[in-house]
């Protein structure tokens, strides 16, 4: 039984968050583990309060998992402050967790903030260097790197540019740039690949990147290579938005067992 563990935050709602992540772990067939980084108070139309977890806290769960299961591969998601990172960082280093999927999680998918702008330094300087994989989308990107990106080739040297700031790669996820196909790129120091897919038009994308981080993460656990995870990955994330289920009155969540 291979495993994951998942460092997040936890979405009452099922759609997004540590639920997310645990439900793509099962559906390929991953031994699911769960962190809880911060609590939020959110449904499909928002997220009305947002409760970060103790610091040292965070480090205590993910000590307890690897002090006494395997961890196959591990991902992040909402860390939400500077003390929470460098705590995440810590363990990670100390306990040898790899690989390890960063999904730098600033903004909810309504736009709520998810991360003190204040961290972003940490989340940087602490983690990225540690990470297989960061999977930022358009805008976590522009906020990393300072600068708008306006098309694939601007997206392409905003990926490069996100490289260079310490992960081994890096996958630029284009749900929210323009085309008739959804381009994720995906840049290592071998250059950069594209991963196209036709665009879904739906309001059912509540949880997208939580849910592509972590297929990319399982599938990494059960040791395919990195490339084959997130082509894999990003077909299953398709299945699961054109089979979303249509519910809430907002965003609604995927459909997780596509």
């Amino acid at each position: 039984m291979r495993t994951a563990l998942t460092i997040a935050g936890s979405d009452p709602s099922g759609g997004a968050g540590l639920q997310a992540d645990l439900k793509a772990f099962q559906r390929f067939g991953v031994y699911g583990m769960a962190a809880p980084t911060l609590l939020t108070v959110q449904n499909t139309l928002g997220v009305r309060r947002v409760e970060l977890l103790p610091p040292d806290l965070v480090y205590e769960e993910i000590a307890a998992v690897a002090q006494d299961l395997p961890i196959h591969a591990a991902k992040t998601g909402a860390l939400g402050s500077a003390p929470i990172i460098a705590q995440v960082a810590e363990a990670v280093a100390r306990f040898g967790i790899t690989p390890l999927v960063v999904d730098p999680v600033m903004v909810a998918k309504s736009g709520d903030p998810l991360l003190d702008p204040s961290a972003v330094f940490t989340l940087v300087e602490r983690l990225f260097p540690l990470a297989a994989l960061i999977t930022p989308n358009r805008m976590e990107a522009e906020a990393l790197l300072g600068r708008p990106i306006r098309g694939l080739e601007e997206a392409e040297e905003a990926a490069l540019a996100l490289l260079a700031l310490g992960p081994k790669a890096v996958l630029l996820k284009g749900g929210h740039l323009e085309g008739e196909e959804a381009v994720d790129l995906l840049a290592t120091r071998e250059g950069v690949r594209r991963f196209s897919a036709p665009r879904v038009r739906t309001r059912n994308t509540h949880g997208t990147g939580c849910t592509l981080s972590a297929a990319i993460t399982a599938l990494l656990a059960l040791g395919r290579p990195l490339e084959e995870a997130v082509a894999e990955a990003k077909a299953y994330l398709t299945r699961a938005l054109m089979a979303a289920p249509s519910l809430g009155q907002g965003h609604g969540p995927l459909n997780h067992l596509a």
